[in-house]
């Protein structure tokens, strides 16, 4: 079964937006085996819009754009292959594209034979220019459908930005992963607000389709096609911390033939890519109680997430640019259900630190700085 964990790679979108082309993918495709992008997980290497022609061919299937890929996506999803990486593709469920090239309405089913025979691993299918009277779910069903038709496994990426309430039908409509928000822009408020926007929406992610939070924009630093200011390396770790907290898909945006050390640490940290890769892929949920809604407001998430093997994770982001109060970095064990009466408390770990908290019980204060997070691994532990 596709997608039993989060879904892993790259896209062309926020760095190249329509500037792709087979060399792009090439050298990007050695990159990630290069890098060891690849042996982290990265397996996926997605083409998004702007790769077709602008009309259909005769036969009226999809046509690789000539000057952009002269030895058409079938050669380029070989080159793919043969680097060990999964080659995506990309169409939309309107009459056009975002870019205005052809879509996927009334085509489905030949569509998806054109991707099978390419040898698409994955389909991102976009919802620009759908008619008005058309029932936005119905048309992701149609291509679940028929990528089902093609006989060839392809994971299903539902890119519908969040409207008709998909994360609760995505899952039964056949998709892997479903966007449920706007795109991302590379800085520190459009991260924060794509993410704190989804929190209502996590308890509908887990093993075989998964809530897409967008793409990262870890290491693009203010260059490429959602450049809006750039974010200090400090919070690419952030986001990606938190991408991987929300078990969200990781996908890559940044130029990884250009990928400075920093960024790389950031994408292969083992300890993270734990949390994200976590074999049980249980949601995140908020810690209730002392004033979580005001933490909200304010700018602050604290949450908790059970782990396999019978671990857990205890999470703080602070997405404000002031230092935590004590009052506001304390953390009461009986909002996660473990009060004094139970006779436990918990070992904790800190995931970034490896140091050792040793046994906590009642309650934790956790320091945290402006644009800084803290994450610790958890075990029961009788008192």
């Amino acid at each position: 079964m596709l997608a039993m964990t989060p879904p892993m790679g790259w896209n062309t979108w926020n760095t190249f937006g329509k500037q792709i082309n087979e060399k792009v993918i090439f050298e990007t495709a050695d990159a990630m085996v290069r890098t060891g992008l690849r042996d982290a997980g990265y397996e996926y290497l997605v083409i998004d819009d702007a790769w077709q022609a602008p009309e259909r061919g005769a036969d009226g299937r999809l046509r690789a754009d000539p000057e952009k890929f002269p030895n058409g996506m079938k050669a380029v999803a070989d080159y793919v292959h043969g680097k060990g990486l999964k080659f995506g593709i990309y169409s939309c469920a309107g009459n056009v594209t975002c870019m205005g090239l052809p879509g996927s309405f009334d085509h489905e089913f030949d569509d998806a034979r054109t991707f099978a025979e390419y040898g698409a691993d994955f389909l991102k299918y976009d919802f620009c220019f759908v008619p008005q009277h058309v029932h936005g779910p119905l048309l992701y069903r149609r291509m679940g459908l028929a990528l089902k038709a093609t006989g060839r496994e392809i994971l299903f990426s539902a890119c519908n930005w969040g409207y008709d309430g998909v994360e609760t039908w995505a899952r039964s409509a056949g998709a892997h992963m479903y966007r449920s928000t706007g795109d991302i822009s590379d800085n520190f408020r459009s991260m924060a607000d794509i993410a704190r926007s989804q929190l209502g929406k996590l308890p509908y992610s887990g093993p075989g389709c998964f809530n897409d939070v967008d793409m990262l924009v870890c290491g693009m630093h203010n260059a490429g096609n959602v450049a809006m200011g750039g974010m200090t390396d400090p919070e690419y770790l952030f986001h990606f911390a938190l991408w991987c907290v929300l078990g969200s898909p990781l996908m890559v945006g940044c130029d990884v033939r250009a990928m400075d050390e920093a960024t790389l640490r950031t994408l292969t940290n083992g300890e993270l890519l734990r949390i994200s890769q976590d074999a049980e892929a249980r949601p995140l949920y908020r810690i209730t109680g002392n004033h979580a809604d005001e933490r909200m407001r304010d700018g602050t998430l604290f949450g908790f997430r059970h782990l396999a093997g019978g671990e857990f994770l205890l999470a703080a982001f602070n997405f404000t640019d002031k230092p935590l109060s004590l009052w506001d970095g304390s953390v009461y064990f009986h909002d996660i259900g473990l009060p004094a009466a139970s006779g436990y408390g918990l070992r904790m770990t800190d995931v970034m630190t490896g140091g050792d908290l040793g046994v906590k019980a009642e309650f934790f204060t956790i320091p945290l700085g402006g644009h800084d997070f803290r994450l610790y691994r958890c075990a029961l532990a009788p008192l």
